[in-house]
């Protein structure tokens, strides 16, 4: 009896093993489906089983960085530009310039300041063209001595029945072929003095024949 139960049972061990071995070589579903869960993570970069170097998000720093330092650029050009255009009215004006050391506008957008930098540039032109170079030394003294004599210095002096104006006693059409503008006697003392030396180096002193 015992023999025909050892074959039996030999027989069973025999049937089980292939079953067995199928079994631990092919992986569950639930197996299959981590794996190519980790597998996607991994090359999309959102798991820990990624490449260590590889971000977790998009990276926009730099981007960001870019546009910062750009927009600080415009900030500083503008300011630059206003306390130039600044200078230039004191110098036409004749009084000390405003130093600006902090600009509003640096909350502005990108377009907004590179609008006001064109504009800035376009007046700053205006305004060399209208004032010309800081008068010299030498020139200075010759024109003080004809403004002493013309009007006693004085920028508001009207003579001539009302023909000769100003410090430097201008015509209307001598004021007007210098640049000038208006009535020469309400001009800044400052913007007289440079029409008087562009006019002196246009003509000498033959504009002020008494006096030059």
């Amino acid at each position: 009896m015992k023999a025909p139960l050892i074959a039996v049972i030999s027989v069973g061990i025999a049937a089980a093993a292939p079953a067995v071995a199928i079994s631990a070589n092919e992986p569950s579903k639930a197996q299959s489906q981590s794996r190519q869960e980790t597998q996607r993570q991994t090359n999309t970069g959102q798991g820990t089983a990624g490449d260590p170097r590889r971000p977790l998000v998009p990276v926009t720093i730099q981007n960001q960085t870019i546009e910062t330092e750009r927009h600080k650029r415009f900030v500083r050009r503008l300011l630059k530009l206003r306390n130039r255009t600044n200078r230039l009215i004191a110098r036409r004006d004749g009084r000390k310039p405003h130093i600006v050391r902090i600009a509003v506008q640096s909350r502005w957008s990108d377009r907004g300041l590179r609008r006001a930098i064109r504009l800035l540039r376009r007046r700053i032109h205006r305004l060399r063209a209208s004032t010309g170079p800081p008068v010299k030394p030498a020139v200075r003294a010759t024109l003080e001595r004809i403004a002493t004599c013309e009007s006693h210095g004085n920028p508001r002096a009207i003579g001539g029945g009302g023909a000769f104006r100003g410090k430097y006693q201008f015509t209307y059409g001598t004021w007007a072929a210098v640049g000038g503008k208006g009535d020469p006697a309400r001009a800044s003392e400052a913007e007289q003095d440079r029409r008087a030396a562009l006019l002196l180096s246009r003509g000498g002193s033959s504009p002020w024949p008494v006096c030059g």
